[in-house]
């Protein structure tokens, strides 16, 4: 990363914004708010591109540390937008109750699709959300997604989940960008610095991937002194969820 601007790289993304809300005639944003950087981030530059009238913070607990919780809402009375709870726990546990009902399965056979179900029930929550609040409020809402460059390149989102937005602000800045960006939009450094976690499976994103999102940058650039294993590994999860940018579809 070099002679990057912070300031200058915020701008362009707020002036994408707000041209691409006057040209489709829109109205305002609706993010899932984890207490992580990056949504923390996204809700800074949705809240200077529209104003924190029009932007809407949601908490989607499911199974979560509290501390999540309470981070978020750190953020929400530090930008001034509306910051809604919707507790996803009891939907999942019903949830998972019907699926038992298939079979017995193992927490091992499991373990996957309970983990990816969580996004996907956090998103559908998220545009029923969108919705609601464009028909309250007789305007457009979109969906405000919150994926880092870094997490794109290795696949690191569930696919029909946090893979699902209207606009994406950050998607194009590494995780290193994001925080400077975050330095400069004076995001309390307890969010900033925090380690990035899902906040569904206990574990970092970093101990999940076994390799720092830094050495993910390194690989992008081609840096010659990253460790040839680390590499592999990222190649190799690169590679392997390609799938998940593209529906293969049969044309006549």
């Amino acid at each position: 990363m070099k002679n990057f601007n912070a300031e200058k790289e915020v701008n362009n993304i707020i002036n994408f914004i707000r041209d691409y809300y006057k040209e489709n005639n829109l109205g305002g944003a609706v993010l899932g708010i984890s207490g992580g950087k990056d949504s923390a981030v996204v809700a800074a530059l949705m809240t200077r591109a529209l104003g924190p009238e029009n932007v809407i913070g949601v908490t989607l607990p499911c199974h979560s540390k509290e501390e999540d919780k309470s981070d978020a809402k750190l953020i929400s009375e530090d930008l001034g937008f509306q910051l809604l709870d919707v507790d996803l726990t009891t939907v999942f546990d019903t949830f998972k109750d019907e699926v038992t009902k298939l079979g017995n399965f193992s927490e091992e056979e499991v373990k996957n699709s309970d983990i990816n179900l969580k996004p996907r029930l956090r998103m559908a929550t998220v545009y029923y959300l969108a919705a609601l609040y464009s028909a309250l409020r007789g305007k457009t809402y979109l969906v405000a997604g919150t994926s880092n460059k870094c997490e794109l390149f290795v696949g690191y989102f569930t696919k029909g989940g946090d893979s699902v937005h209207d606009i994406a602000p950050i998607s194009d800045y590494t995780v290193e960008e994001v925080i400077l960006m975050g330095e400069y939009l004076n995001i309390r450094e307890k969010v900033l610095y925090k380690d990035p976690a899902d906040g569904l499976s206990n574990q970092t994103d970093e101990d999940k991937l076994g390799f720092k999102y830094s050495e993910v940058v390194q690989y992008m650039e081609d840096d010659e002194n990253l460790d040839k294993d680390v590499a592999k590994k990222i190649k190799r999860m690169h590679e392997a969820n390609l799938h998940k940018f593209n529906i293969p579809t049969y044309r006549r």
